[in-house]
């Protein structure tokens, strides 16, 4: 059974009890706009405690509010009571919620085009806000007054930019300006909800739009100052001729919706913040001597991309991959003359292919010069696992019993033998235990 049919038993389920029950939001808005959805929210003027004695399975996740969980077919569906809600004292939630008819329900959503209803068993719309003219108009407008709708959530000021980003809509000029004289209050939203949201626009369809309204809507200044600070930074015409770092960033971003093509499903939130942060140091390395340079910008990003990762609260290991990915990102124009050691050693880390796609996307929106990432590819397609990341010829276990104490000294053998290893120059245990005594007894001659 399908998420639309478990959502449409649970419809059948509430009517049958004599309850009023649609589908609401984002469902609806893309049934209109003839597209499948993967999410289905009920609205109903059932009570939570209704709800939960006609379902075998709920989580009460927000019974205060109206809201719960019901679990069918394997999938979570989120039935809401219809409900009014008080003034907002913290910005993100009601002061007080009553529950209502589905006409004043709806007239406290966000913008009219998640405003529709829907009655799947009459199959009749409801459409109290005008969401209907406004998809077919192609708009994104907030429901009633912009300014109290965005004072009441902040966070809609950037869902209204994934909105508008994701369907190519022009948001309407009141809700524009709205926005505009309200963009500095974005910092009362946690920073994990802010995140979700960037990672929404930068993983879906045309983050390039999105982060540029964000531009234009004065939020980017006030989430990635530092990316708003690309702008105006110039680049070098002959290895950049599209423009200035903001743009180029701009057309990087772009590139990632064919990535999106290939049958390989949407981006990775830390492909697409490598994408947005890898040229973020020019702005402060910035330097016009004999031509314009950005002596060291990859290691001046990879220390800001860590600061923006802490500032907007990613993973521990998002943060580790963005900041990987921004350090390494200039690594493909020195491949051909690296050492195979190191090639390998990049082959290795589990990040590589999404350094590739970084590398690609970051020619094709420069010079358009791919011929270092298809050397990286090419070598990475013929080189085995074993070959990149062979077994270790020796551990510290060997390096005790040839007398050495644990210590510094043990990691730099230890890295000198894989090299050798990784370069082919090495192949036998006796070959790395020959060559390990003799960096042994280079270092006490040193020492001496």
């Amino acid at each position: 059974m399908t998420v639309k049919h478990n959502a449409l038993e649970i419809v059948k389920t509430l009517q049958n009890q004599g309850y009023k029950a649609f589908f609401a939001g984002g469902c609806v808005r893309d049934m209109v706009m003839g597209k499948e959805s993967v999410d289905y929210d009920i609205a109903t003027n059932a009570l939570p405690r209704d709800v939960i004695k006609l379902f075998e399975k709920t989580i009460p996740v927000g019974v205060q509010f109206g809201v719960i969980i019901v679990v069918k077919g394997g999938h979570n569906f989120e039935v809401a009571t219809f409900r009014t809600e008080g003034s907002y004292s913290d910005g993100r939630h009601p002061d007080y919620v009553a529950f209502c008819t589905p006409e004043n329900d709806v007239k406290r959503r966000d913008f009219t085009i998640n405003g529709l209803l829907y009655d799947p068993i009459k199959n009749e719309l409801l459409d109290y806000v005008g969401g209907q003219d406004d998809i077919s108009q192609g708009i994104i407008r907030t429901i009633g007054d912009p300014v109290e709708r965005f004072t009441e959530d902040k966070l809609r000021m950037i869902r209204a930019a994934r909105f508008a980003c994701r369907f190519k809509f022009p948001i309407h000029p009141d809700t524009r300006q709205a926005i505009i004289q309200l963009a500095n209050n974005i910092h009362m939203v946690s920073a994990e909800r802010i995140r979700e949201e960037l990672e929404k626009i930068l993983t879906g369809p045309n983050p390039h739009i999105g982060i540029q309204l964000l531009d234009e809507l004065n939020l980017l200044q006030e989430i990635l100052p530092e990316v708003s600070h690309m702008k105006g930074v110039r680049q070098p015409e002959n290895f950049h001729p599209e423009g200035d770092v903001f743009i180029h960033t701009l057309l990087c971003l772009s590139k990632l919706i064919p990535f999106t093509d290939q049958g390989r499903g949407r981006p990775s939130f830390t492909l697409a913040m490598g994408v947005l942060l890898h040229d973020i140091g020019k702005t402060i390395t910035f330097e016009e001597l004999d031509r314009i340079r950005f002596n060291l910008h990859e290691k001046v990003g990879a220390n800001m991309a860590a600061t923006i990762c802490d500032r907007l609260k990613t993973s521990n290991a998002e943060k580790e991959q963005i900041v990987w990915l921004v350090l390494k990102h200039l690594y493909f124009k020195d491949a051909k003359k690296m050492r195979l050691n190191k090639l390998k050693r990049l082959f290795a880390h589990e990040g590589y292919p999404e350094l590739a796609e970084l590398c690609r996307i970051d020619a094709l929106a420069s010079s358009g010069d791919l011929s270092d990432y298809q050397y990286c590819q090419e070598m990475f397609s013929k080189l085995s696992h074993e070959e990149v990341k062979p077994k270790p010829l020796i551990t510290g276990h060997d390096l005790i019993a040839m007398g050495l104490k644990p210590g510094p000294s043990f990691k730099d053998i230890l890295m000198k033998i894989e090299d050798e290893q990784l370069d082919g120059n090495l192949t036998t245990k006796d070959a790395a235990i020959e060559e390990a005594r003799a960096l042994i007894s280079q270092m006490k001659t040193i020492l001496k």
